[in-house]
């Protein structure tokens, strides 16, 4: 969970307002990031995953580079930071064919062209 907090930190108060897993028990100190944060956390029904479907379909697109067996671990950060910008920079026919890079940064930044929350306040201002 640290390594989330340290992440999630990166990010403007405005888009780390709440984040929903799955039920895994990875996830069993989320109490830290409302205790760091402020974020709230929610969690999927169990035996619904459909409630998570991003969760589902990125699940399978890092299955393509990692199989089931792999001890995500013992995986140097250099690795998982290589398979983040891969999965972030594929366009996604969901996003306009925009990637999930480029849907982040416009939303963070309002000046931006392209998919947006019209009513984003632009992070930083009061």
């Amino acid at each position: 969970m640290t390594g989330m907090i340290e992440k999630l930190k990166a990010l403007p108060e405005t888009a780390r307002l709440s984040i929903t897993f799955d039920r895994g028990t990875e996830f069993a100190y989320y109490p830290l990031l409302k205790q760091k944060l402020g974020m709230d956390s929610y969690f999927c029904k169990p035996q619904a995953p459909w409630q998570k479907g991003s969760v589902e379909n990125t699940n399978g697109r890092v299955r393509r580079f990692l199989s089931r067996d792999t001890d995500i671990a013992a995986l140097p950060e250099e690795a998982l930071l290589q398979i983040c910008d891969r999965l972030n920079a594929t366009p996604r026919k969901c996003l306009g064919y925009r990637t999930p890079h480029e849907v982040l940064m416009n939303s963070l930044d309002p000046r931006l062209p392209g998919l947006r929350n019209p009513n984003q306040l632009r992070p930083g201002s009061p």
